[in-house]
Order: C-alpha cells, then sequence, then structure tokens
C-alpha cells in the first residue's frame, strides 16, 4: 500500500504518491480508441485500492469534466478516502484564453467545482498563474480566497507555476500548503529559488509531469511514435534537433535503469520521490497497468552516487526546448 506523507504545516496528508487525472478525460490528452469514462474509473478505482489519496484535476480539465468523472469515482466513498486538489484560474472556451479571478468569478468557480465533484468542500484549491500574474494581482486573489477558506469550501490552498517572491507574498495573505510545479530530471529549474522558498515557508511540493510528459518514460524514439493529433508534437521539447537530444539523455537513463532492474519510468519517478519527504509525485495515466507500475516506483531505493549518475545524464538539469510553447 501507498504510505502518507505531509504537505505543509497546516496539517494536509496526502499518500507519497498521487494521481494527476487530466489525462482521464479528453481534453489535452486526446481520449483513444478503446478509453472511455468507465475505462478511467478503472483506473481511480485501482487508485483507491493501491492506498492512493491525492487525486490532481482542475476545473478547467475538459471543461469540467474530469472533476465530474472523479465526482462519479468517490460517491459513496469515506470522504477521506480522496484528497482532491483542484486548479483553478485559466480556462478556454470555444478554443479561446480566458482568465477570470473577480470575487464573482471566485466563489462560482468554487461553488461549480464542489457541485461537479459532490462534496461539501475541497481539500486543496491550487491558484494556476496563466503567467502573466503579478504578486499583487495574487495577493487580491487570495484575499477572496481566504474568505472562501473561511466559510469552510476549502480546507488547504496551493499555487502553481508562480515565483519565488509570489510565494513568500501571498503566503502572508493566506497560508499556502502547496506549490504545484513540474519537477523531474528533466525540469529542475526550480530548485534555484522556488522550492528553497516553499521549504523556508514550511509548503509542500506536488510534482506534476514527473516523467516528463512521457519522455523519461522511454516510450519515445521518434516522432512517429505520438499521434498525428497529439499536443506534445507542438511541444518544443518534442521536435527536431531538441527531441532528438532529449531522447538520447533518457536512453542514458534508461540504461541506469536496466542496470537497477526497473523501468526507466519508474527510475524517474524514484529520483523526484527521493528529494524530499515533503514532495508528493502526480504522474498520470489513463492505464491500469501503468498506474501499478508507477506505484511499484516507491520500493526502489536509490544511493547518493546513482541520484548523482541520473543527475549526470541531463547536464544543466534540463531537457533541450522550453517546457511549454510560447506564442
Amino acid at each position: 500500500m501507498v504510505g502518507q506523507r505531509k504537505l505543509g504545516r497546516q496539517g494536509l496528508v496526502s499518500s507519497e504518491q498521487g494521481l494527476g487525472c487530466m489525462s482521464l478525460t479528453d481534453g489535452m490528452y486526446k481520449q483513444e480508441e478503446g478509453f472511455n469514462d468507465d475505462t478511467s474509473l478503472e483506473v481511480l478505482n485501482k487508485a483507491f485500492e493501491l492506498g492512493i489519496t491525492m487525486l490532481n484535476t482542475a476545473a478547467f480539465y475538459s471543461g469540467g469534466k474530469n472533476e465530474e468523472l472523479i465526482g462519479r469515482a468517490i460517491k459513496g466513498l469515506p470522504r477521506d478516502k480522496a484528497v482532491i486538489a483542484s486548479k483553478f484560474g485559466p480556462s478556454m472556451k470555444d478554443g479561446k484564453f480566458s482568465f477570470d479571478a473577480s470575487p464573482a468569478a471566485l466563489h462560482k468557480t468554487i461553488d461549480e467545482t464542489l457541485s461537479r465533484l459532490g462534496v461539501d468542500y475541497l481539500d486543496v484549491w491550487v491558484l494556476r498563474n496563466p503567467g502573466f500574474l503579478k504578486a499583487e494581482q495574487v495577493e487580491e486573489i487570495l484575499g477572496t480566497v481566504k474568505e472562501i477558506v473561511k466559510a469552510g469550501k476549502v480546507k488547504y490552498v496551493g499555487l502553481s507555476e508562480v515565483s519565488a517572491d509570489i510565494i513568500r507574498r501571498a503566503h502572508k495573505v493566506q497560508p499556502i500548503s502547496v506549490i504545484e510545479l513540474e519537477w523531474s530530471l528533466f525540469s529542475r529549474d526550480s530548485e534555484a529559488e522556488i522550492i528553497p522558498a516553499a521549504r523556508e515557508l514550511g509548503i509542500g511540493i506536488l510534482a506534476y509531469s514527473p516523467m516528463s510528459r512521457g519522455m523519461l518514460s522511454g516510450a519515445f524514439t521518434k516522432v512517429e511514435d505520438l499521434a498525428a493529433d497529439d499536443w506534445r508534437r507542438s511541444n518544443p521539447r518534442f521536435q527536431g534537433e531538441n527531441f532528438a537530444k532529449n531522447v538520447a539523455m533518457a536512453g542514458k537513463i534508461k540504461a541506469i535503469a536496466d542496470k537497477k532492474g526497473c523501468t526507466s519510468g519508474q527510475i524517474a519517478l524514484a529520483w523526484v520521490a527521493h528529494q524530499g519527504d515533503d514532495v508528493v509525485p502526480i504522474p498520470g495515466t489513463k492505464r491500469v497497468k501503468y498506474l501499478e507500475i508507477n506505484v511499484e516506483a516507491l520500493k526502489i531505493k536509490l544511493t547518493p552516487a546513482e541520484m548523482k549518475e541520473l543527475e549526470d545524464a541531463v547536464p544543466g538539469g534540463m531537457a533541450a526546448g522550453d517546457r511549454y510553447q510560447h506564442e
């Protein structure tokens, strides 16, 4: 069974590995033939069986359908069986980006999230910075969030894609329990300032894309391995020379995993889990098979020498290419 970890100083307790739920509904990751709500519910039910409590979703995943799916999965279960973290802020409608964090919009968003999930309160409400919010804007948003926490609709608060300065200033307005960020062998830029700031304040870490969107699993050796409509084809790390460099680095990690007797994805997950007891990796999958494989990674013990060998396979701690496509 998956163990537990404390995140932050406000009392939040999570399974030591969570589940990123975005791929369970259509959206950024297209639903493949043979996968539907029933197969996604199988993944969620297996997650509960294995002891995973942390479910990571967002109000804007599949236009709210992701939260509705989770609501179906937890219906009838003891409330503490699931620790649900849902992001709010940016959204897409009719192919157009929008962002509304006015007090009225925030109250409407949390009420809709609770309704879709079928719960009285949300465990963790995470503000997802769309990239342009300044510290003073985040402070203003958290002023309203604080009211919603006091009303009992949210227990803990998190931030995603924010700077160290924003973390420090936000924490003074409303105690922050978790920072959600991309952290993997291919994305270590947050180690310079963001993670130290979080730890200075006693804030836990939810590490998304711990396998770098599948790149560290060793599943891709050529672009054609991705479906024609896979959004990752537009990601800089999956293009041209960047892709070739990243495949080469992933190959080095696979060689280390082979020596360890595990998969590339498992050793990548183990590396993240070894970063501290305040870190919870949240890999995503829509297959029970890979969910079970991911959980097995928690049994892997890495020595300091093995950690260094893995890190040396990725010079500078970053994959080739930006994490996201920029307009």
